[in-house]
């Protein structure tokens, strides 16, 4: 069992390795999108906010004459790749929104992660997510998840447009937001880099081991949510 500081007045929770399992991202969720984004774009290109995004889409790809053919071929490699590229993940959580809404899926959440949020927001502590995936699937995941909808529970959410997740500067951004002293912070992820950015910009740490594969730091370590009490 790991304790945090009392002073802990806020946490920020990854969510793919901690809150939510690995297998459903990468099983489940990244299919669905790499099958369903050709027939998506195609039927809504013209649609504002998606063509806004295709515009970024041909920025990053550095060819802003590209076809919608070439468009979605380097969507589809970036999925493969698993590039981190904010409109992509954001036309990722516009997909996965049809496929939560009709049921094709539930997001997946850990019955420790359901209980403890409840119980940490019901202690005052305001609780935040900080996740590679857009704020738009963040929400989804957690609105349509197995545990039920658990979004009032999440007093905000940070997604790449924030910072990379291994950059310093990202948890600078987030603390500026969250507009608490660093050290009343506390950070959740299974990712050592990650942790190493969120204490080098100040915040407490611990790092989830759901998984016996995963690679563990200088952090403090539990294996579930239910191993993390305030002294």
């Amino acid at each position: 069992m790991t304790e945090s500081n009392t002073e802990i007045r806020a946490i920020v929770t990854d969510i793919e390795g901690t809150t939510s399992s690995i297998d459903f991202v990468h099983q489940t969720l990244f299919p669905y999108a790499a099958q369903h984004l050709p027939a998506f774009v195609r039927t809504y290109e013209h649609q504002a906010a998606v063509a806004i995004l295709l515009k970024e889409v041909r920025q990053q790809m550095q060819e802003p004459e590209a076809d919608l053919q070439q468009v979605i071929a380097a969507l589809r490699q970036w999925i493969k790749d698993d590039i981190k590229a904010p409109p992509l993940k954001a036309l990722q959580g516009l997909i996965w929104k049809q496929g939560y809404q009709s049921r094709a899926f539930t997001g997946h959440v850990y019955a420790d992660v359901a209980r403890n949020l409840r119980k940490w927001c019901a202690q005052g502590i305001d609780i935040y997510v900080y996740s590679s995936g857009s704020v738009e699937a963040q929400k989804l995941l957690f609105e349509f998840s197995e545990a039920g909808d658990l979004t009032g529970l999440f007093k905000g959410y940070f997604d790449t447009r924030t910072g990379q997740k291994r950059d310093v500067q990202s948890y600078r951004n987030i603390i500026r937001q969250v507009a608490l002293e660093p050290h009343q912070i506390l950070f959740l992820s299974d990712i050592v880099e990650e942790l190493d950015a969120a204490a080098s910009a100040g915040m407490q740490t611990i790092q989830l081991v759901r998984d016996v594969h995963t690679r563990t730091g200088l952090h403090s370590i539990v294996h579930n949510f239910d191993e993390i009490t305030f002294r």
